[in-house]
């Protein structure tokens, strides 16, 4: 277990990691950048990362899927009127926006692998909780008659975040943030119309 200086020392170590991702992308990233960042030397490095880069990248991506939710709130945690949802909507562009190109996240895909057992465990986890909170703003929109009970509210949900991260793969490819409001916006507008349709 860590004392509580080691676990600093450790988070420093991560946010250095993820400040280089964000300027530089993550295949340019050198454990010697993130020593100089991070003022921290290569043993003490592998002392919390002792498997090296992969390990560090994990735990850059376990911090940033954190924050992917944290991000959001409190807006995510409020989705109860159509004005929260667009308030939501906007959070979620602007964050997507300002990150830009470099998508500390992004290494769950591509250092570390889709098919590691570990990185999918922290995508994993990520996606559940970020679809729940969508699925109880759907349930509770539906308890007030603002979304029709058609609507199933978990695939609603895995529609709505698989929207954003297909617009925020767009993003990272382009720098432009239209594919990401439009698909937000279109899944938004499906949910809002819902309502006057029939069962």
């Amino acid at each position: 277990m860590l004392t509580k200086k080691g676990a600093a020392t450790r988070q420093r170590i991560v946010d250095a990691t993820a400040a280089e991702i964000r300027e530089r992308g993550v295949t340019a990233v050198t454990l010697e950048d993130v020593g100089a960042r991070s003022g921290t030397g290569k043993s003490q490095l592998f002392h919390y990362f002792p498997e090296g880069k992969e390990q560090l990248l994990l735990a850059v991506a376990q911090r940033e899927a954190d924050r992917v939710i944290e991000d959001q709130q409190p807006q995510l945690g409020r989705l109860t009127t159509w004005a929260a949802w667009a308030e939501w909507r906007d959070v979620v562009v602007e964050r997507y926006r300002r990150q830009g190109v470099h998508c500390p996240l992004g290494v769950l895909i591509t250092e570390v692998g889709r098919h590691t057992p570990a990185a999918q465990e922290v995508t994993l986890r990520l996606l559940d909780q970020w679809q729940g909170e969508v699925r109880a703003g759907v349930e509770h929109m539906q308890a007030d008659g603002l979304i029709g009970r058609h609507v199933d509210p978990d695939r609603a949900a895995g529609a709505v975040i698989a929207a954003i991260q297909g617009g925020v793969a767009i993003l990272m490819s382009t720098g432009s943030s239209k594919h990401l409001e439009a698909a937000m916006d279109l899944c938004l507008d499906y949910l809002r119309t819902s309502a006057g349709r029939p069962a």
